[in-house]
């Protein structure tokens, strides 16, 4: 490697640094020198620009990905601005069809391709992707391409038939985030994994009970999660108790909530002793509130990860004796409004605390749980 381009990767790591606090990032090395200095400038003209944290990581996720697969499928970084039969090879790639791939192995992904993807650990899955996946990094692309004031041919008549046909040759069962909701009942199993005084008991405890409480909050949220953004509220006066501790919880913007509201929620009662537990315990008086431990018991600076969020769900719930892979992160936000319509909170209500936007998208949980223990799937007791 050349003094010119390693002195360049520097400088695109020292740039990732920088905005590191606003968009995490847990393979700064990696992307450096898998980035351009133009798409890290990018990035950072976004962050200064005030882009949301959440869509700033996904774009940065597509990007990645990307450039990884420009880099394996043509041996060049993604020209700006991309060509139309890019993109449809693109589209051929991830959107093809198994049974097809049995009689002719050149069908789809090149094994070249796809092994230097896996080998860089940006593919995991096996098979075609999920057509929301093609169309959301496609769409990234579009955005990233407007970004640096290019037209591109993402909206191309050709491009979209393609993507149409793909889908419909190979139709695919819409499976959601998680299969079990984490309500009520199996939350209490999952705490109870971590009922000690370790380090990882606590902290657990934490992200589990803060998760659920706050609304059912995604796994970015918990994870991005810093101490300037809990605001200590006035005690919640109960009738047949002594008064709860209570906070605040600025979300700043987040996936639904637009370019110019700040989204709040509140934490009652023992979350908040959990979630002030942890934080003694670990000595966070500032910054990313939830951290990475390590195997001697260290508390790393920087905030865990997204990932590692499902990964604690899914840990819990093996140690609870439940089906592990029937759980994930997305499971503690459908499990608050499911428990919630189980306990009669009025939906509105719920939606305040949980911040959905979509009424059809929360009352889905709502008419669920109803359906479920309702009168018309009981017709034949």
């Amino acid at each position: 490697m050349s003094s010119s381009s390693s002195r360049s990767i520097e400088k695109r790591t020292e740039t990732l640094d920088t905005i590191a606090a606003v968009l995490p990032i847990d393979r700064r090395d990696e992307l450096a020198e898998l980035l351009t200095d133009q798409d890290v400038e990018t990035l950072r003209h976004l962050v200064n620009e005030g882009m949301g944290t959440n869509t700033l990581r996904a774009l940065t996720s597509d990007l990645a990905y990307l450039q990884a697969w420009s880099l394996a499928a043509t041996g060049a970084s993604l020209p700006w601005p991309a060509p139309e039969a890019l993109a449809l090879k693109f589209v051929a790639h991830h959107l093809w069809q198994p049974e097809q791939r049995e009689i002719d192995p050149h069908h789809g992904m090149p094994d070249i391709v796809e092994q230097s993807l896996r080998d860089q650990r940006f593919l995991r899955s096996t098979g075609p992707h999920a057509p929301d996946t093609v169309r959301r990094r496609l769409a990234s692309w579009s955005t990233l391409t407007k970004w640096r004031g290019l037209t591109g041919s993402f909206s191309s008549p050709a491009l979209k038939s393609a993507i149409r046909l793909a889908v419909r040759a190979t139709p695919r069962q819409r499976r959601r985030k998680s299969a079990e909701a984490v309500t009520g009942d199996v939350l209490a199993k999952l705490l109870a994994t971590c009922a000690g005084e370790s380090l990882r008991d606590l902290r657990d405890r934490a992200i589990l009970m803060v998760g659920f409480a706050s609304g059912g909050r995604r796994r970015s949220e918990i994870a991005g999660l810093r101490k300037d953004q809990l605001t200590i509220e006035a005690p919640i006066t109960v009738e047949d108790g002594p008064p709860l501790p209570s906070l605040s919880i600025h979300l700043g913007r987040t996936k639904t909530s637009g370019t110019e509201h700040d989204e709040v929620v509140y934490l009652t009662g023992r979350p908040v002793d959990a979630l002030n537990a942890w934080l003694a315990a670990a000595r966070i008086d500032s910054g990313s509130v939830f951290r990475a431990i390590d195997r001697w018991g260290n508390v790393s600076k920087r905030a865990i990860d997204p990932k590692a969020i499902n990964d604690i769900v899914k840990q819990r719930a093996a140690l609870a004796g439940l089906e592990a892979g029937q759980f994930s992160a997305h499971g503690l936000r459908s499990g608050y409004l499911t428990e919630a319509a189980n306990r009669g909170v009025p939906l509105p209500e719920a939606m305040e605390q949980s911040r959905h936007r979509s009424v059809q998208q929360a009352s889905s949980y709502y008419n669920n749980a109803t359906r479920r223990t309702g009168k018309a799937a009981r017709l034949l007791p």
